[in-house]
């Protein structure tokens, strides 16, 4: 059973789940549906590893419930097992995402030679074309967020037989061209887009430039920094709390903020 959790926790979220979804959490705007929709799964997740793991490492499971839910009578250990509904199993869901996995296990190791290269120094800054010469594995792959499921700025679905040059692994179906991204890295979310300098304030791409422009006053935290553009214009804003130290360094600063998203997280 422990080897089970430990997969899921490792492969399935760690390497695939957080990898991907981190962008969301950290660039959407607060209230966009995207990110909501990932907090709330990771509310759930929440409740269920650290049920499914006290029995297993009784101590730190503990010190992670009490971080979320403090008091002398709270205790994981006190917890039962949250139910999973049945209807959350989904076969098919399972069998199309096993082939976008599989679309994005070719893209990535297409990329890995790139970076070794030393051609790009992370993912952001390609913009691959995908040729699948299944038309059905191209239709499904559009219905999903490749370029964000790849980690990369964009990318190009194509349907229709595979590029000689084109990079493959062991189904020569899914071929991969690579090509760089064009135009600036957004200084907030590290994406490489045209529009980037378009917007006020220029470093940002039009998603994080919204994202920044829905905060109000009241909800600023933290010392105002400006930047310059090419053209002497200064825009501001607002460096959040947690990427700024307290009054005892950094370490404590992540702590504390730590808590407030656990706190946010329960609300």
């Amino acid at each position: 059973m422990f080897q089970a959790r430990f997969q899921f926790a490792t492969v399935d979220l760690s390497a695939f789940y957080f990898d991907i979804r981190k962008d969301a959490l950290y660039c959407d705007a607060a209230d966009a549906p995207r990110r909501r929709a990932s907090r709330t799964v990771l509310d759930l997740l929440y409740h269920r590893l650290t049920t499914w793991l006290a029995p297993m490492l009784v101590f730190t499971m503990e010190e992670v419930w009490l971080e979320r839910f403090p008091g002398e009578e709270s205790s994981v250990h006190l917890q039962d097992f949250p139910e999973t509904p049945q209807a959350w199993r989904d076969d098919a869901l399972a069998e199309d995402w096993a082939k976008i996995r599989g679309i994005r296990r070719v893209v990535t190791a297409a990329l890995e030679i790139q970076r070794t290269d030393k051609v790009i120094g992370a993912s952001l800054e390609a913009a691959p074309v995908v040729e699948l010469a299944n038309p059905a594995l191209a239709e499904l792959a559009g219905r999903f967020e490749m370029a964000d499921i790849c980690i990369t700025s964009d990318l190009t679905l194509k349907s229709g037989p595979v590029s000689p040059g084109a990079f493959t692994l062991e189904d020569a179906g899914i071929g991969v061209v690579f090509e760089k991204a064009r135009g600036k890295k957004c200084l907030r979310c590290w994406k490489i887009l045209p529009d980037v300098g378009l917007h006020s304030p220029p470093f940002t791409c039009a998603r994080c430039n919204a994202a920044l422009g829905r905060w109000s006053g009241a909800e600023r935290s933290g010392g105002a920094v400006f930047f310059e553009s090419a053209q002497g214009q200064k825009s501001d804003w607002t460096i959040p709390a947690y990427c700024r130290p307290n009054s005892k360094g950094w370490v404590s600063s992540f702590k504390q903020h730590w808590r407030a998203f656990l706190s946010d997280l329960a609300g």
